[in-house]
């Protein structure tokens, strides 16, 4: 005998519930054993995460990854701009950039 959609569908909001409040259990046994250790030896924040080389992902990024930059040049015929920043576009390619200049 096969078991219909809708049963599936509560078997699933069931199994849900289920593993948000295991998560939920586990996360504050987690969270206690980590402020635990860190009152044991006197851990600061700069010693659980430290910033700069060794990091992991994104550590040595510059403060200014990611920002917003102003353009530079626009192409009087259509409006488009470019920083300066990564490959030119095609309408400033070979061109005299200053000609561009906003």
């Amino acid at each position: 005998m096969t078991t219909s959609y809708k049963e599936l569908l509560k078997q699933r909001e069931a199994l849900e519930q289920q593993i948000n409040e295991a998560r939920r259990s586990e996360l504050s046994s987690a969270v206690a054993q980590v402020r635990s250790l860190v009152a044991e030896y006197g851990l600061t924040a700069q010693d659980v995460f430290p910033s700069g080389r060794g990091a992991g992902k994104g550590g040595a990024r510059s403060s200014t990854a990611g920002t917003k930059v102003a353009p530079k040049y626009r192409n009087p015929a259509t409006g488009e701009t470019w920083t300066g920043r990564g490959k030119a576009p095609k309408w400033i390619q070979n061109e005299n950039r200053d000609k561009f200049a906003i």
